[in-house]
């Protein structure tokens, strides 16, 4: 099924470690582009992330976003250098004794010295497996809004491909039309200029301009690429580099039908062919 690039996805959960949130924004993008934003104490579960979201993603730029509000029972906590802390203010001290008016040390200045006071992070051991596993909700429900976007995206892309082959009927059938109308222009000009025509000779001309005037490959081109993409919208996994090649191609046979039209309502049908497949381009930009 088609999948979308573009989707968002936010998940949390909470226990005795605290709250932690996990939020996912996907963005079109030629390649898997993954970055991640984690609190400090979640570096070390870098790589491992990178792996989860590596095998349940293929294309997109991914902006994954981790938060964490720890327990209150469970912060940070202040160990304290007490020998060191008493050997600065027994030192202080002395110095006093040397010194007029002395401004009297204060436990801020104590804990301040380096080394006094050094912060004990706490154990977020417990919340590294809830994490592993909100992220995997979190992806899994990312996916199904891609795959709902993807959805909305593959029909659009079916219309298109069925008013593409509307539109190449016309074109076909208005063929007789333009070739009968190139042999009167012809006839009108030899009379104009009075002269009697080599039947033979006129209509090998016509002929060949019939020849330089053939669609019928183009149109044949066009009509398996079409084909192409359906089959590509139903059976393939990951689709939007192959689909966005096809829409070079679909555009390369709609500028030649453009110069092969040789008349207005032609011309028009292949600019309204062109616009068709720009619109699918535009869509398809967006697919997995």
């Amino acid at each position: 099924m088609a999948k979308s690039m573009t989707a968002f996805s936010y998940q949390e959960t909470s226990g005795e470690f605290g709250e932690c949130i996990w939020e996912i924004r996907s963005v079109n993008h030629r390649y898997l582009d993954i970055s991640l934003h984690l609190p400090e104490v979640f570096r070390s579960q870098e790589n491992y992330y990178q792996k989860q979201i590596k095998g349940k993603l293929k294309r997109g730029k991914i902006h994954a976003t981790l938060r964490f509000t720890q327990n209150k029972n469970n912060q940070n906590s202040i160990d304290v250098n007490q020998p060191l802390a008493r050997a600065l203010i027994m030192a202080s001290r002395q110095l006093e004794t040397h010194m007029e008016n002395p401004k009297p040390i204060t436990s801020i200045d104590v804990l301040n010295w380096p080394g006094v006071a050094e912060e004990v992070e706490s154990d977020v051991s417990a919340v590294l497996v809830p994490a592993i596993t909100l992220l995997d909700t979190c992806l899994d429900d990312l996916i199904a809004t891609r795959l709902r976007e993807g959805e909305h995206l593959s029909r659009f892309i079916i219309q298109r491909c069925d008013q593409i082959a509307e539109v190449v009927v016309q074109i076909r059938k208005r063929r007789p039309q333009i070739l009968d109308a190139l042999r009167d222009k012809l006839l009108k000009r030899i009379y104009d200029l009075d002269i009697t025509p080599d039947n033979n000779r006129l209509e090998q001309e016509l002929v060949l301009l019939a020849q330089r005037l053939d669609i019928e490959e183009e149109i044949d081109r066009l009509m398996a690429h079409l084909d192409e993409i359906n089959r590509i919208l139903e059976n393939d996994k990951v689709m939007g580099r192959r689909l966005d090649f096809l829409m070079q191609e679909l555009n390369r046979e709609a500028n030649t039908l453009a110069s092969k039209s040789h008349d207005s309502v032609t011309t028009q049908l292949a600019v309204e062919l062109k616009v068709l497949i720009e619109q699918m381009r535009e869509q398809i930009q967006n697919l997995e």
